[in-house]
């Protein structure tokens, strides 16, 4: 049924955009430069912008990717240290928001529930809470833009083990960090060996009275300077957006070539890795035991450590890492599967996330649910059958944001394509639906491979397929045409006009 009567309609944009997060900021400046006379608003479920950044408040939270590359292309990075910490990448991300007008677009405590296109009027309706109020309301769109990360944000992953109401401490999970945590002088036991594990052993060993890390399987951790001497050479000498565009151009670069060699050597991969652990550790340390895991480097994710930190704080007597299996909890601490008893005052369970497609948002098309897992990613950005929908989706073997930043360079030239030639609707079409499929997100970690079967597919050429190649995706979101043969595009016929937002929109 066609909306006929103005006073009926929700209020309408150009573009909706999901999450104020890094890559819903980044949307937001891609399309207002590209597209000033549209308009467009940025609907944040939390109370405050910048996502990940300043969802997280556990002890030394910071980047695993440099900013020279995760954060955005048009925006200079000049804080002195290339892996940085939450409270930095929240300032530039606010920073950014600000200096492109991109605060007064945001709409906070606004969660998207659902978004349903309806092709007879070529928009989607989409259903949003107020978490402040409770009230609910309905906005529509030309296009919705899902920037809402990968994660569940208000739910981390802790398996399920045996004892854990036994145990006499506090039991914390780094995604719901307390304010104010006291481990001053008290034993404490991070459960993982990821990203958050290996940041926060280093950052709490200094104040614990010990740290350790116990593992189920050793990862793949690899020690890099936070400061980059050639950047702070070319800021010197040059202005900041060429020293920003140089390091940018020099990390890609550094960042392909490490993925490369490891996919094409990962044997010689994994005895470099090996070796340079064995120079950052005691002598007779053993490596096998704790750093060697059982699979090739970058099956699953490398773990970037900077300036040797946690090696560091292994060193020193402050932190230790135990591989083995949890048998219980007990009342002081935990029993593992060897027999060993590993006494604790405060426990850990960094064990990862929980991925959530789009947000939870639940897509309708014409009135029929979407499954996720029935559809194809289209250029790594839309979905088969999906009309007017675009999402973030970033690299799992190198900074996020470059195909982020990619892919909003190619939705702008889309919408002024459509504008030029008049078309109100662009849906990516499967020719072939037998074509062979595969896993969207082609990697091993854990908190993929319990998703796996809820998210979108693959397929095994482009454009359907996911090169994880920054070079290729080069080729085709920036330098290829917009235009694809499995790209439908067509008109519709008006039939009412929306009112139009107020330019200055606030949370």
């Amino acid at each position: 049924m066609s909306l006929t009567r103005t006073a009926d309609l929700p209020e309408h944009f150009d573009v909706l955009i999901v999450g104020a997060g890094l890559s819903g900021i980044g949307a937001a400046c891609y399309l207002q430069r590209e597209h000033p006379s549209k308009s467009y608003a940025l609907l944040e479920g939390r109370g405050a912008t910048g996502g990940t950044w300043d969802l997280f408040h556990y002890p030394g939270i910071r980047s695993d990717s440099d900013l020279h590359t995760f954060g955005y292309e048009f925006k200079p990075w000049t804080d002195k240290k290339s892996i940085a910490g939450a409270d930095a990448i929240l300032a530039y991300l606010r920073e950014t928001a600000a200096e492109y007008g991109i605060d007064r677009k945001i709409r906070l405590h606004h969660k998207v529930h659902g978004a349903a296109w309806s092709s007879s009027d070529a928009r989607w309706v989409v259903d949003v809470e107020r978490t402040d109020t409770g009230e609910r309301l309905k906005l529509s769109c030309r296009w919705l833009f899902c920037a809402a990360g990968y994660y569940r944000y208000d739910q981390g992953f802790t398996p399920r083990f045996e004892g854990t109401e036994r145990f006499q401490g506090p039991i914390l999970h780094p995604q719901h960090w307390p304010e104010h945590v006291d481990y001053k002088d008290k034993r404490v036991v991070i459960i993982g060996s990821g990203a958050t594990a290996v940041t926060m052993v280093p950052a709490m060993a200094g104040a614990a009275a010990h740290v350790t890390m116990l593992q189920r399987t050793p990862t793949y951790i690899v020690s890099i300077p936070s400061e980059e001497w050639l950047a702070k050479v070319l800021r010197k000498v040059l202005p900041k957006a060429w020293a920003h565009a140089l390091m940018r151009r020099k990390n890609i670069g550094m960042q392909r070539f490490i993925w490369r060699f490891c996919q094409r050597f990962p044997r010689a991969a994994r005895r470099l890795i090996r070796w340079t652990n064995t120079r950052l550790l005691p002598k007779g340390y053993p490596v096998d035991e704790h750093f060697n895991p059982p699979y090739n480097p970058w099956t699953q994710r490398l773990c970037i450590v900077p300036d040797a930190d946690l090696f560091k704080a292994i060193s020193s007597g402050q932190a230790s890492v135990v591989t083995d299996h949890i048998e219980t909890f007990t009342e002081k601490g935990l029993r593992l599967k060897s027999g060993q008893e590993l006494e604790a005052d405060l426990i850990v369970t960094a064990t990862g996330l929980n991925v959530q497609a789009l947000g939870g948002i639940a897509l309708s098309v014409d009135g029929a649910p979407v499954k996720l897992a029935d559809r194809v990613a289209f250029k790594g950005m839309m979905l088969s059958g999906v009309p007017n929908f675009a999402l973030a989706l970033g690299y799992t073997n190198a900074s996020w944001t470059l195909k982020v930043g990619l892919l909003c360079e190619h939705f702008c030239r889309l919408l002024a394509y459509m504008d030029a030639h008049g078309y109100t609707i662009c849906n990516p079409e499967l020719s072939n639906p037998a074509m062979p499929t595969r896993p969207l997100l082609d990697f091993a970690a854990g908190y993929v491979q319990r998703a796996i079967d809820s998210l979108p597919r693959q397929g095994d050429q482009s454009p359907w397929l996911m090169p994880m190649d920054y070079h290729a995706d080069t080729r085709l979101l920036r330098e290829d045409a917009v235009t694809d043969p499995h790209l439908r595009f067509s008109s519709h016929v008006q039939t009412a006009t929306a009112p139009t937002p107020d330019a200055t929109v606030t949370g």
